[in-house]
């Protein structure tokens, strides 16, 4: 293994590096709930000295003092505020691996196709870090790895590196690549080294089936495995064939008219454009596909049938073609025309929250009152603001915000007599209002 990082002027590539907002509070619940999270805990637990110190991080990452979250190749760093306010920069520092260490643990991970599929499914299994070991390559941080450097200059753990390293077991939770990273590789880099890996592996087999190592997929592929034994070890997956081709985009569409007039009911531009339409959604989904990281989404259902008419009329449809959407998804031309705005900002999000109200939790409402409190301490230069279930309209402006209930502030502003969305969501109300409130000063006003 490499050396720790003890300098920011130490020879470094950013590019892999990873920036995580600061997580809300953690009150009433565990920081790890995996078990590479607990690992990870358990390895800070180890190495500090006084768990007096430990007792303080956890109050301060409970209560939300941690900031962004800064992660690369052998580093973490975050803001964290004592409770009177006073920010400390804290960094804890791990051992990379080395290229060595690397090429063993990328080999041992192609050969295993279980091990990439539960990578790309936020997933480390128990297996994936025993094989690691088995290749001489420790994965998760032992006694000792975990090195604390804080501008407090406390010589051991202190409140602020404890603090970040609770934080960080949630971001472990969510995603394993963020400890992949802290060794050396950023996800992008990693998958198309087991990519490529892989397909090596894949046509050497193919060349010469007796040089398969015994025990790898290829191996196994040999005569087969039973399926239910393959399942339940999930391991003994033969590699994916390469990927094929990718397409730069879909061809041209073709001309239906062909000099005979079309069968009765047939409307020919409309069926170009669903064509068209049909060939640029293909190319996408095959380029997602393509990338490796298509596994990352989760499958989420195909949107109703108003939905996607005004999916289909922001793609710019002929003007006859934009007619039909509009009375097939009840709208007017008025109405779709908004709809299309709102699609064009946040797709079925933005459209959800031109079209629905509904009321959030006294929770909800405190937290947006609070942060715009904070950002305009002095009352008197406050928005004064209305609030109509999820939507909050700023008194005598045409401008108003609307909460998602994807908990994202949605900036409106009104043209001639209609409320229309007027830019992308913000997570601050604060943020949204105070970009919108410039945006609309000679707006319609209520």
């Amino acid at each position: 293994m490499n050396d720790f990082h003890d300098s920011e002027d130490d020879a470094y590539t950013y590019r892999d590096a990873r920036t995580f907002e600061a997580l809300p509070p953690a009150r009433g619940r565990g920081f790890a709930a995996t078990w590479w999270g607990q690992a990870w805990l358990k390895a800070l637990e180890d190495t500090a000295l006084d768990t007096q110190q430990l007792k303080l991080g956890r109050r301060h990452a409970r209560a939300g003092a941690v900031g962004a979250v800064s992660v690369r190749p052998g580093r973490i760093t975050a803001v964290v505020q004592d409770r009177d306010r006073t920010a400390h920069r804290s960094d804890v520092l791990v051992q990379e691996l080395g290229a060595a260490d690397w090429d063993r643990l990328l080999d041992m991970v192609a050969d295993r196709a279980g091990h990439i599929a539960a990578l790309l499914d936020r997933d480390m299994p128990p297996q994936l870090v025993e094989d690691a070991a088995a290749a001489g390559v420790e994965l998760l941080p032992g006694i000792g790895d975990l090195e604390p450097s804080c501008d407090c200059e406390a010589w051991d753990h202190c409140p602020h590196t404890a603090a970040l390293c609770y934080q960080l077991a949630r971001l472990l939770d969510q995603d394993p690549f963020v400890l992949l990273l802290l060794r050396g590789r950023g996800e992008e880099e990693l998958l198309g080294e087991l990519e490529e890996r892989s397909a090596a592996r894949a046509q050497a087999h193919v060349a010469d089936p007796d040089e398969a190592p015994e025990g790898s997929d290829a191996s196994l592929a040999e005569n087969g495995v039973v399926a239910v034994e393959a399942f339940a070890a999930q391991e003994g997956l033969a590699p994916l064939p390469a990927p094929p081709p990718r397409v730069d985009g879909p061809c041209a569409v073709p001309a239906l008219g062909g000099g005979a007039p079309p069968a009765p009911g047939i409307d020919v531009p409309a069926l170009e454009f669903l064509i068209a339409d049909t060939a640029e959604r293909a190319g996408r989904q095959l380029a997602e596909a393509l990338s490796g990281r298509h596994a990352d989404t989760p499958p989420t259902a195909g949107p109703t049938a108003s939905e996607d008419a005004v999916r289909l009329a922001a793609a710019g449809p002929p003007t006859a073609v934009a007619a039909r959407l509009a009375t097939g998804s009840g709208r007017d031309a008025k109405g779709l025309a908004a709809a299309v705005r709102a699609w064009r900002q946040g797709g079925p999000a933005g459209l959800a929250v031109l079209e629905e109200e509904w009321t959030p939790g006294a929770e909800e409402l405190a937290r947006a009152t609070t942060r715009l409190a904070a950002a305009w301490p002095d009352a008197a230069d406050r928005p004064r603001t209305r609030v109509t279930r999820n939507r909050w309209t700023v008194v005598g402006t045409g401008a108003q915000l609307r909460l998602g209930r994807d908990g994202r502030w949605w900036p409106y502003c009104k043209e001639q007599g209609q409320w229309l969305p007027s830019g992308p969501a913000d997570e601050d109300p604060a943020t949204a209002l105070a970009s919108l409130l410039g945006a609309v000063e000679g707006a319609d006003t209520e």
